[in-house]
């Protein structure tokens, strides 16, 4: 059972607005004490327009439209110190709820839909910024109105109270009820709106994908399905909310029939006068609205406090391995590198890599073969540090990867992964991503090499052209130049080439490769090879079977031990030779 509410986890980002807060809250109490005085105007210019003196009358009329005036300059005065408080604390949690997932593992997001974080981190935090500007003034005064008024109106007439506050304990139990159950379904339906978000940015991400496989129709259905399970969660919600206003409503009307029994009743036994009635049902009038007001804030209270958990649990993620604490600069490497009986393993059972052992001097240039699954991708996530082995070690001269920063590290290595991501921006920053300052000249050598200058140079901007999401205005060659340039724009010491040149046509190719052979003189290079046609001038081939090294050489050499390389050599020039027969 959950004793304590998670609003309790905001106040550490409310408390360096305590300035705001304080001030907001003088304009409040402001608010408060100007509408106590209300009832008693009220009972005066009746009191006088009964004589009908209007003198008296436009006296008090003054007082009151001062009162109004200066009750109007305290509610702006709350509503904006507390609405730039809410927006501060919004502001600062959204910043460090996205820092902190940047400290997560790629195991992290490799298990989490990204639908459901932009859910989390855009409307969930808006939802609790909503909430805690309603709270921090309207709840705050309405609160106040409560106590302060109850008090004028037990000062005017206790029994009369007494029975307009009859019925209270019965309205806050199912005030109380009905926000319980709203959390339930406020849960429900936050969690299908994230579904649907996960949905909408898998689909549109893939949509070629969807398209070439003619699955609109299919995903479409998918669609619907989901949206419906939104809207019907959405509705069980929205039905209570709706049954429980009507209720307490009806309670409140009640409360107030009893005023008028026994107030008429009270002013026919002459124990009370008609002007002290009238203050009297002022304040009751006074009173309604923060009731009600109180109800709707409480029902948002209970649906944001899901968006507030929800929140929260992204900031309890703890990352599956950071850097120690006493953790060093690398510093500018020479490149060599060593795998000491390395075993990893994704999940407990499952072996990926066994007693891995690798010796690459600098500027090696190693290449892995395999099928899929041997481990290939494996051993360069070690590398880059995107898990850590359960045994052994890694070094780069002689340096253990897990004494040194994550940032220093990957730094000084360059990597142009199969599948290319650029981001909406101008070529420059896809090239130099990462550069707090864009250093043009790196940036354009770095294209040069590449081959990337000339066709940079066709468009209108330039290196200043705009680059579409995931680069769908680029065709796939240029896409992969580009993230060649990226890779080298820094100088790393250590390159990493996942077939770099398979997007490219033969032209291309070529010209890429020529440039890539320039490029990899003097640094250690990974070359993780679909194509074996790519690896024949690598200083060692590394044959990888499940996450073992069982052969290691040259081309010529594994060729000539006729064993697993050879075969696979074999096979795939065979099935491309035939392939070309047959065209």
């Amino acid at each position: 059972m959950k004793v304590r509410s998670s609003y309790w986890h905001l106040l550490p980002y409310l408390w360096p607005q305590w300035l705001l807060l304080v001030r907001g809250f003088a304009c409040i109490l402001g608010f408060v004490l100007l509408t106590l005085a209300l009832p008693y105007l009220a009972g005066q210019v009746a009191f006088f327009v009964g004589q009908g003196n209007v003198n008296q009358i436009a006296y008090w009329l003054g007082l009151a439209t001062l009162v109004f005036l200066l009750r109007g300059l305290c509610q702006y005065g709350q509503n904006v110190f507390m609405i730039a408080a809410a927006l501060n604390m919004v502001l600062n949690l959204r910043k460090q709820v996205y820092a902190h997932l940047h400290k997560l593992g790629l195991d992290y997001f490799e298990t989490t839909q990204t639908g459901d974080l932009t859910y989390r981190l855009t409307e969930d935090i808006d939802r609790v910024g909503e909430i805690v500007d309603k709270l921090s003034h309207q709840f705050l005064s309405n609160l106040l109105q409560l106590i302060v008024i109850p008090i004028y109106m037990i000062y005017l007439n206790w029994q009369l109270t007494l029975a307009g506050l009859i019925l209270a304990p019965l309205m806050a139990w199912l005030i109380g009820a009905f926000g319980q159950r709203l959390l339930v379904l406020s849960r429900q339906s936050q969690n299908q709106v994230s579904n649907l978000s996960a949905l909408l940015t898998e689909v549109f991400s893939g949509i070629r994908v969807v398209q070439a496989f003619a699955a609109q129709g299919y995903e479409v259905k998918r669609f619907n399905q989901e949206a419906e399970q939104h809207r019907q969660a959405k509705y069980r919600a929205l039905q209570l909310k709706s049954l429980q206003f009507p209720v307490v409503g009806f309670l409140e009307a009640v409360s107030i029939m009893l005023l008028f029994l026994l107030g008429g009743w009270q002013i026919s036994q002459n124990q009370l006068t008609p002007q002290g009635f009238i203050s009297f049902l002022a304040a009751v009038a006074i009173l309604i609205q923060p009731i009600d007001l109180l109800i709707s804030n409480y029902n948002e209270y209970k649906q944001t406090e899901a968006s507030v958990e929800r929140i929260f649990e992204l900031m309890a993620q703890q990352p599956s391995f950071s850097e120690k604490p006493n953790a060093k600069e690398l510093p500018r490497i020479a490149g060599k590198i060593e795998y000491r009986h390395v075993n990893f393993a994704y999940n407990p059972g499952q072996p990926v890599l066994k007693d891995l052992n690798l010796h690459a001097a600098p500027g090696n240039v190693i290449a892995l073969v395999g099928a899929s699954g041997a481990g290939k991708s494996t051993l360069i996530n070690l590398l880059l540090r995107f898990y850590d082995p359960q045994a052994g070690e890694i070094l780069i001269d002689d340096i253990d990867i897990r004494d040194v920063t994550l940032t220093s590290l990957r730094r000084q290595i360059g990597i142009v992964p199969q599948d290319i991501t650029l981001f909406s921006g101008t070529i420059a920053e896809n090239i130099g991503y990462g550069q707090e300052e864009l250093d043009l000249s790196a940036i354009e050598a770095a294209a040069k090499i590449a081959n990337a200058h000339s066709f940079i140079s066709q468009f209108s901007q330039g290196y200043h052209s705009w680059v579409g999401e995931r680069g769908v205005n680029l065709s796939g060659g240029q896409r992969q130049r580009l993230a060649i340039a990226r890779a080298i724009v820094n100088d790393p010491r250590i390159l990493i080439l996942d077939e770099a040149t398979s997007a490219l046509d033969s032209e291309s190719e070529a010209l890429v490769q020529e440039a890539l052979e320039r490029v990899m003189q003097n640094r250690t290079v990974f070359i993780i090879a679909h194509r074996l046609s790519s690896v024949r001038r690598a200083d060692c081939i590394l044959v990888l079977e499940q996450g073992q090294v069982v052969e290691a050489g040259t081309h010529t050499f594994l060729l000539s031990q006729e064993g697993r390389y050879a075969r696979f050599y074999a096979q795939q020039f065979y099935s491309t030779d035939e392939a070309e027969s047959r065209e």
